[in-house]
C-alpha cells in the first residue's frame, strides 16, 4: 500500500511539474520579462547608455533630435513600445519607426552600436538568453525603417 501512495505522489509531483513547466510556456514575453516595471527599468538604463554612446552621439541629427526631445518622453514611449510587442496592455502611441527615424540617418555602424548597448543592458539585468533573443528578432524586424542604405564609396 505504501508504494502505491509514493508512487501516486510521485505521478502527482510529476504532472503538477510537467503543468507548470507548459504554464511558464504559454506566458507571453511580457509576463516573462517581468511586466511594466521591469522592461521600464531596463528601458531606462538602456536611453541612459544610448545618450553617452559616442558612436551615435558623433550623428548631428541623432544629437539635434535628442536637443528636442524630452529624455523622460522617450523613454515613456520606449518602455510603451516594448511592452506592447512583448505582449503588454500599454499601447504605444508614438509615431512608426520609419517617421521617427527617418531625419536621424541612422547608418549600420550606429545600428550595431545601438544593438550592442541593449545586450549589454539585458545582461547586466540578467535576462535569459532565449528572451534576450525573442527582443533582438523584434528589434531586427525594424531595422529595415531605421538604417538608411549606404551609398557605395568610390
Amino acid at each position: 500500500m505504501k508504494k502505491q501512495t509514493a508512487a501516486a505522489l510521485a505521478a502527482v509531483l510529476l504532472f503538477h511539474a510537467v503543468a507548470l513547466r507548459a504554464a511558464e510556456a504559454k506566458k507571453s514575453l511580457y509576463d516573462r520579462l517581468g511586466g511594466v516595471y521591469a522592461i521600464a527599468t531596463v528601458v531606462d538604463t538602456f536611453i541612459e547608455k544610448l545618450l553617452v554612446d559616442d558612436t551615435l552621439n558623433a550623428n548631428p541629427a541623432i544629437r539635434e533630435a535628442r536637443a528636442r526631445v524630452p529624455k523622460a518622453g522617450l523613454k515613456f514611449h520606449v518602455t510603451a513600445l516594448v511592452c506592447q510587442v512583448t505582449g503588454g496592455p500599454q499601447m504605444y502611441t508614438g509615431r512608426t519607426m520609419k517617421d521617427a527615424h527617418s531625419r536621424l540617418h541612422i547608418t549600420q555602424r550606429e545600428w550595431d552600436a545601438m544593438v550592442s548597448d541593449f545586450v549589454a543592458v539585458l545582461d547586466q539585468y540578467k535576462v535569459p538568453k532565449a528572451e534576450q533573443s525573442e527582443l533582438l528578432t523584434i528589434v531586427g524586424s525594424t531595422k529595415g525603417d531605421i538604417v538608411v542604405e549606404q551609398k557605395a564609396e568610390k
